[in-house]
This record gives C-alpha cells, structure tokens and sequence, in this order.
C-alpha cells in the first residue's frame, strides 16, 4: 500500500429491537475492522434499530437522539481509542417535532468532524419516511476529516447523480452512502435481481462520473412489518466499495460481514486526467436542471 492509498470497512449487520445490543454489535465489528487495519469506517443506515419507517408511529419518536449526544459521545471514544475515523447513521432529535436522518462523522481524536442531514426523504410503501424526518438543511457539503474529504450522502440520496456531483465540484475525495434497502418479499426472483442491479449500477455510476470511489453499507435480514399490512422487508445486504471507475474492490453477500476495501485514492486524479468529465461540463447549457419538469 502506498501513502495515498486508504483501508476502509463497511459495516453491515442484521438489527433487532434492543438498542443497546445493537449498538454494541456495531462497537464489536468496529473492534475488529480496526484490528484489521481500517483506517476509515463507514456503519448502515439507522444501525441502532429496526427499520421503523416500514409504518407511521409517533411513538418511534422516541429513537431519536441528539447530536452530539450519547451515541456519538460513545462512538466518538472509540474512534480516538482506536485512531480511526468512524461515518454513523442516526436518527437525530434537532427539536420537539423536527427530526433528520443525519449521518455523524467521528474524527480520530474523538471530536465530532460534522454532520450530513438527508436531503432527499421517500415516501413509498414500507418506507414511510417523510412521516418521520425533515429534509436536510445543509446541503451537499463534504465532511472534512484526517482521511480525506467526506462526500457523506444517505440512501435515498444514492439515486440522484445531481447530490453525488455536487460533492464531487464541492472537492469530495470519495463518496459514503449508509443505506437501508431491501425487496418486499413478495416479488419474484427476477424483480429482486434487477432490482439489486440497479442500486449496484447507479452507484457505480456515481463514481465513474465522478472520478471518485464510492462506498455503500446496506443492512441484511428480515424485518417484519408492525403494523402487520405487509409481510415486511428483507434487506440484502450487498454492500460494497468501488474505485474511480466503477471498478467493483470488495463486495459482500445478503448475510452480516465487515467487508475491506483499499481505496487508491491517487487513481482519481489519474482517471480525471484521462476522463476530465469536470473539464468538459457544459455549464451555459444547464440552467433547467433546476426545473421539476420541462413541459
């Protein structure tokens, strides 16, 4: 490995409804990415529970934490116990009645580096979640840290080349993506294959675009519905990390792993000097990218 190159971990995990165990689940898997030498460690989307947005609950409001506050103060602990930089998804109490799904990046001294606020919030079956977060307010802005500029974004975020490239113009070194997504278990085997497909391929597409990596921790298992309308989710899983041209570096299956990746992070200069997508920005021309719709 070379100065430039970056030895990062995705954490997925199956969640069950104890907060605690589940947190302490993450702390273990962050133990041993450690031990295996990452220096940068990125958990999934809302790892300290069960997916609550499968339905609308007021009571689920009682997830929700302030940042900082207790879970960023422990895991802000261990990331200066270990020196490592540590990317977490959180349910964030801002106030009574205003709620975000933020991301928290924990900086090797401990210190809390900045926050990324979800911007763009689904409403879909099973996924309910403009019910329980208000879009960000902070727009795209990448998160400083001691392993480079963070272009942290969160899962529904993925879907959209306009958030990735804004942090890539705003100087991001590589994208983050915690995530929580899965099938309804009701579709076939093909739905679910092309449905996978898709996620994998727009990503990679951010960072073939972009001329940066991307990193994408999804969550596994089952999770029932509890309102008992659907039979659930089954999240699966296949988080992995790419280079700077959508080249796949480390990929996992549907079940709990602490999947490693080395990052080049000097390829992506290398890449933008032959593919200098930046360069070549018609930028006069995209005044109606700011449009709902052209009619």
């Amino acid at each position: 490995m070379t100065d430039k190159t970056l030895r990062v971990a995705l954490i997925q995990q199956g969640c069950g409804d104890n907060r605690e165990d589940n947190l302490e689940r993450s702390i273990q898997a962050i133990r041993e990415a450690s031990a295996q030498g990452a220096r940068l460690v990125l958990l999934q989307e809302l790892h300290t529970s069960l997916y609550f947005c499968q339905c609308e609950d007021t009571g689920q409001f009682d997830l929700a934490e302030s940042i900082p506050g207790p879970t960023t103060d422990r895991l802000g602990q261990l990331a200066r116990e270990l020196d490592l930089v540590i990317v977490a998804s959180l349910f964030e109490r801002r106030a009574a009645g205003l709620y975000h799904n933020t991301a928290a990046v924990l900086e090797r001294d401990g210190a809390l580096a900045g926050i990324y606020r979800k911007m763009h919030i689904p409403d879909d079956p099973g996924f309910y979640e403009k019910f329980y977060f208000t879009p960000g307010d902070l727009g795209f802005t990448p998160i400083d840290t001691s392993v480079g500029r963070l272009g942290v974004l969160v899962c529904w975020d993925q879907w959209y080349p306009e958030a990735a490239r804004l942090m890539a113009l705003a100087g991001a070194d590589l994208l983050l993506y915690p995530t929580a997504i899965g099938w309804d278990p009701r579709d076939d085997r093909d739905e679910q294959a092309r449905q996978r497909e898709a996620w994998v391929t727009i990503q990679r597409s951010h960072a073939i675009a972009n001329g940066i990596p991307v990193l994408a921790a999804n969550r596994c298992g089952h999770e029932s519905d509890p309102s008992g309308h659907t039979e659930g989710i089954e999240f699966w899983g296949n988080s992995f990390a790419c280079g700077a041209q959508g080249e796949i570096l480390a990929t996992a299956a549907q079940e709990e792993a602490i999947l490693i990746a080395d990052l080049d992070l000097a390829h992506s200069e290398d890449v933008r000097r032959i593919w200098p997508y930046l360069r070549d920005r018609r930028i006069d021309a995209y005044e109606e990218l700011t449009l709902r719709y052209r009619d």
